[in-house]
């Protein structure tokens, strides 16, 4: 498999940092609370975090994890309840010693080499499977996936019920499932590298490992948004991502400002804060006496003003505001709502919105300084999220109309509306990267979500696309929705995204 770029030189000494660091065997490591060698007789593996890539980088031998015992390195904590476990795991260097060496997320009830457990993982071949042994010292059984040489491995369980998503970086889940497997409410979780040979070591890396406890029931438009955030950053070119703040409350929707210094986002609590990118800290911005804000917030083109939602119930809902971005006293710009911002157009005259009139939901334009409101589309179903390419020509926006939720664009005066996106999934609030060559977007799966809504706590893929058409690439993988990506989020120099993951552990699990 391909060697991890960001590794670079310093993989060397890591690997033999961490062949050192077996008398330290039960000290937390990241997220972890400690690490053992499964099986009697294995020979010594090893496990180590590097805060400043916020990898994994784990060493283990062992004849195999199969038939009625195993033999790995295991990196573990206990859990209780549901959970979703998710990292992009790869083997170090080209070439290992063993087709079934074996990196990925594995879930025990002991740490008894003849365990019942499960385990999601990546073969050394590529074989990509859900392995599971039902009791102790029961054989092992196994589902092998659809594709092969996943490098996306996330386990979910929900009760009883275990769900492996698997994927090739940049590609859609493919997904396997086993029921009615009772591990015990109380499990270890954690990741594993099996060398399938007692003799030899093989080292796997694991980068964006995330736990995530999920929201308790299923989560639809009007679910109180309360769960923990995690605001992450992601290098768009290598898909790496760096949590950069965590907070055990919800933050939504953030927005980079064009000097590349901060990032604005709100918070449940219905404000605005600013976060330094330098000492990562967060401020709160001053918007006077309008403190019901909402996720729909966009700093204009040339980054100087800022134009925000929030709800005025005697004026019908949401209302558009606009304000310095350093803080002031907002000027009301909609007279009624609701109204949802979403785009300044580049010469900063026009603000574009979803506005609900009479039942329908269309997207609206206005003046800036304040005026008449002119209507844009007026199919029926919902039409959302319109936001200006950054040359003025384009407005793009999605809209329900087709069947699913997709992705449209159309001239600036609403003419020649055109379908962009067309496939299987539901795709919301599509951002034009500021260089005009590209859009990422939010997607739901369909199985999870009705095209006409978009809640939050869902499995959901950012996906970046070519401004010029082309085969969508899934960017990031992650457990939130609502919240995570609503409004413009790219980074001046067209280089970074941020967005917004969430769990329910009220402390960062990253």
């Amino acid at each position: 498999m391909r060697k991890i770029k960001v590794l670079s030189s310093c993989v060397v000494f890591l690997i033999v940092l961490a062949s050192l660091s077996s008398s330290a065997q039960q000290k937390k490591i990241g997220i972890f609370d400690g690490q053992v060698d499964v099986g009697a007789k294995t020979k010594p593996g090893s496990g180590i975090y590097v805060p400043q890539t916020q990898q994994y980088l784990i060493s283990g031998a062992g004849y195999n994890v199969w038939f009625d015992r195993d033999e790995f390195h295991y990196v573990y904590r206990k859990m209780k309840g549901d959970f979703i476990l998710y990292t992009r795991a790869e083997f170090v260097g080209w070439n290992g010693v063993e087709d079934h060496r074996k990196v990925g997320w594995m879930v025990r009830k002991s740490l008894d080499d003849k365990s019942a457990h499960i385990n999601a993982v990546e073969h050394g071949d590529g074989l990509t499977s859900l392995q599971y042994r039902r009791t102790a010292g029961a054989t092992t059984e196994e589902i092998k996936s659809k594709i092969t040489h996943a490098n996306i491995i996330q386990l979910e369980r929900k009760g009883n019920t275990y769900t492996m998503r698997v994927a090739k970086i940049g590609e859609p889940f493919v997904t396997e499932q086993v029921a009615d497997l009772d591990l015990g409410d109380e499990v270890y979780v954690g990741l594993f590298v099996g060398s399938h040979n007692a003799d030899v070591t093989e080292t796997g890396v694991f980068r964006d490992v995330s736990i995530t406890v999920p929201y308790p029931g299923i989560a639809d438009q009007r679910t109180q948004m309360t769960l923990g955030s995690n605001l992450e950053v992601m290098e768009v070119a290598t898909g790496n991502r760096e949590v950069i703040y965590t907070v055990p409350y919800s933050i939504q929707a953030p927005n980079w400002t064009t000097d590349n210094k901060s990032l604005i986002f709100n918070s449940s609590k219905g404000v605005l804060y600013k976060f330094d990118l330098a000492t990562r800290k967060a401020a709160l911005l001053n918007t006077g006496n309008v403190k019901n804000n909402n996720n729909d917030h966009v700093l204009s083109f040339d980054g100087k003003m800022i134009a925000l939602s929030s709800g005025v119930k005697e004026l019908g809902g949401s209302i558009i505001y606009t304000v310095p971005v350093t803080g002031g006293t907002p000027k009301q710009i909609t007279p009624k709502g609701p109204s949802y911002m979403h785009g300044w157009s580049p010469d900063g005259k026009d603000l574009v919105f979803c506005g609900e009139r009479g039942g329908e939901y269309d997207v609206y334009k206005v003046p800036a300084a304040g005026g008449p409101e002119v209507r844009l589309t007026n199919t029926k179903g919902l039409d959302d999220g319109p936001e200006y390419t950054p040359d003025g020509k384009y407005i793009y926006f999605n809209s329900v109309r087709s069947g699913l939720m997709q992705i449209w664009r159309m001239k600036p005066d609403g003419s020649d509306q055109e379908q962009v996106t067309n496939d299987d999934f539901n795709n919301w609030f599509a951002h034009i990267s500021p260089d005009g060559k590209w859009m990422v977007y939010l997607t739901f799966l369909k199985e999870e979500v009705e095209p006409g809504i978009h809640p939050p706590y869902k499995h959901v893929y950012i996906r970046l696309l070519p401004i010029g058409g082309g085969k969508p690439k899934v960017l990031a993988y992650f457990y939130g929705g609502q919240g995570s990506m609503n409004t413009p989020s790219w980074s001046p120099d067209s280089k970074h995204i941020a967005f917004i993951s969430n769990t329910n552990t009220g402390e960062s699990t990253k």
